[in-house]
């Protein structure tokens, strides 16, 4: 059985591994989720958008961006006892194939101080030219986390959900695994359209108040 590391998944390799059925356009659904912001959540996004107002954040290395744009955005959808994570191994074993690597983040249960299965994971795209496409890493990480979830419900099709950003950008990113057993699983696939992490941030964060909701 062959082992695929997360950062190197391109479009050709995963196509081999499962079956992907990408929808055509951006789901109307995306627009349904919306959960209200409470009045210190919206206090606190302000607070978010002024610290950010003066810095060039195309200057900042990935690193900085994480921290100050994208992880606080991932805290503000923190809800019982789902929280928020950064560097998150994941590790998943299909009958043909295995994956294995780490996502940049996650929101997932905290149960005795540990993390359990995430149900959403974040990868941050490098830049540059010569970067890859970090749909279908992120697309990877989703298979990956998908299975850890199913391997607690086998009787179920894991529901995933994940995003990709490019520098202060989101893109959301729902998918469906059916056939977990099977050769090749199928893998649907649904984007929504690209957010601005600091224009759009209370968006964002009623998208991922959503997510956690289903969970709860």
């Amino acid at each position: 059985m062959q082992t695929y590391r997360l950062s190197e998944l391109s479009e050709e390799t995963l196509g081999s591994l499962v079956t992907l059925h990408e929808k055509v356009g951006v789901s109307e659904d995306w627009a349904k989720m919306q959960i209200p912001l409470t009045g210190e959540e919206g206090r606190r996004i302000d607070v978010f958008k002024s610290s950010l107002e003066e810095l060039e954040l195309i200057a900042m290395n990935e690193a900085t961006l994480w921290s100050r744009v994208i992880y606080p955005l991932l805290v503000l959808a923190e809800q019982g006892h789902i929280r928020a994570w950064a560097g998150v191994p994941l590790k998943a074993t299909y009958p043909r194939f295995q994956l294995e690597g780490e996502a940049d983040g996650a929101l997932a249960p905290c149960i005795l101080g540990r993390m359990r299965q995430p149900y959403f994971v974040v990868h941050e795209a490098k830049r540059g030219v010569n970067a890859p496409d970090p749909l279908y890493q992120l697309l990877g990480e989703m298979l990956a986390a998908a299975w850890l979830n199913w391997k607690k419900d086998v009787n179920s099709e894991p529901e995933i959900f994940g995003c990709y950003t490019v520098a202060d950008s989101w893109a959301f990113v729902r998918g469906v695994v059916g056939e977990m057993d099977a050769e090749k699983p199928a893998f649907a696939v649904e984007k929504s359209r690209t957010y601005n992490g600091v224009s759009d941030a209370e968006r964002i964060v009623q998208i991922l108040k959503a997510i956690v909701a289903k969970h709860l």
